[in-house]
């Protein structure tokens, strides 16, 4: 079986993967995940658009804060047996939003600090059902 996107239409995948975001044609707010134009409006209360471009978002940020998982969540998440905690981190991307993700494989909280470069990869998620994006933290010295 081949793994597939856990939410379609939110990254990409390959050697480069990315998050799928939107921006505001009328003030180039970036939105992550890709629902402004669903809403029909732009999220920005300063701004009154109402069209959108689909975008690649940067695939290195910098970690804004991050924390780790020591209960199992409930349904309908689907947790490995018996549970493992793992990292989660906040990450702030050069567009200006933060995105949360689960940490990559090989890593944990004891792995991260406030203000270090990760970069976005994708894996499968426990299963290997389904791949979904990941936050690996980045060697001293690497640039978001």
């Amino acid at each position: 079986m081949t793994a597939t996107p856990a939410i379609e239409g939110w990254f990409t995948t390959g050697d480069q993967p990315a998050l799928i975001g939107e921006r505001c044609t009328t003030c180039a707010t970036s939105y992550f995940p890709p629902t402004a134009a669903a809403a029909g409006f732009c999220r920005n209360p300063r701004c009154e658009g109402t069209e959108f471009e689909q975008v690649e978002l940067s695939r290195r940020g910098t970690v804004w804060s991050y924390t780790d998982t020591r209960y199992q969540p409930p349904p309908p998440y689907s947790a490995p047996e018996p549970f493992a905690p793992f990292g989660l981190a906040a990450v702030e991307l050069p567009e200006g939003i933060v995105v949360l993700g689960q940490v990559a494989a090989g890593y944990g909280p004891d792995d991260l600090r406030v203000g270090m470069h990760v970069e976005l990869v994708v894996e499968p998620e426990h299963t290997g059902e389904a791949l979904i994006w990941r936050w690996k933290p980045l060697a001293e010295g690497s640039a978001a």
